[in-house]
């Protein structure tokens, strides 16, 4: 190759590089509107995506990362309670619970666009700021204690059909008196409740992992600029 060729090949190169690193953005560079719209986009997409995977019929039952098991006392009594025939009826009851979970995470995505529309530009920042999970956070933050007074009501209709629904909380709320239990596990559906945010919440992370992973790979152009300046 000639002398000419070498510095024509470096002058390209040279000039690609220095595109390459006009067009990147860092995050100081963002604009705060920016900054809002690519969380609010964030935010929006998690939580749709959560209640789409979630909110349907087997929703949690089918989804090994999310399907809720029978509280750890009921768990351990399994063999003796399948001894005394009550087995198929516990079967029915862990069925039952995840499909309260199922319709109750249905009723969800009003409250957490809700906590999209109240978010302000130091939430945007700090969620853009904080870890690989911030905008969880921040959902788990402005959301957990109106979304469990929402799902209780809805879970505690479909777990109630259960027969052995009222003899659990019969003999757990006394257990729970004495210590014994968690207040979480005293009733079924305050342990589904909970078990039902807390995949709600995790399916969101999930998201929101994918999201930051590959910002480019969401096909939306603000996502790409936000969370891209964090790479």
């Amino acid at each position: 190759m000639s002398i000419f060729s070498l510095c024509k090949t470096a002058a390209a190169i040279t000039f690609v590089c220095a595109s390459s690193l006009a067009g990147a953005v860092s995050l100081a560079d963002l604009s705060s509107k920016d900054a809002s719209s690519g969380v609010k986009v964030a935010l929006e997409k998690g939580a749709s995506a959560a209640v789409a995977k979630l909110g349907v019929e087997n929703g949690f039952l089918n989804n090994e990362k999310v399907k809720i098991g029978l509280p750890g006392v009921v768990e351990k009594a399994m063999p003796i309670l399948r001894m005394t025939g009550q087995g198929k009826k516990i079967d029915e009851l862990q069925v039952s619970m995840n499909h309260a979970a199922e319709s109750a995470v249905a009723l969800a995505k009003p409250l957490l666009l809700d906590a999209v529309k109240s978010m302000s530009v130091t939430d945007a920042k700090n969620i853009l700021a904080g870890g690989e999970t911030s905008v969880t956070d921040f959902f788990r933050q402005k959301t957990a204690t109106p979304l469990s007074e929402k799902f209780l009501p809805v879970v505690k209709k479909i777990t109630d059909r259960n027969g052995l629904s009222a003899q659990y909380n019969a003999v757990m709320g006394k257990a729970s008196s004495t210590g014994l239990v968690t207040k979480e596990e005293a009733t079924v559906e305050s342990y589904v409740t909970q078990r039902a945010l807390d995949g709600l919440y995790l399916i969101i992370a999930d998201e929101e992992k994918a999201i930051r992973a590959d910002p480019v790979g969401t096909g939306s152009a603000i996502l790409g600029k936000v969370f891209g300046a964090l790479k």
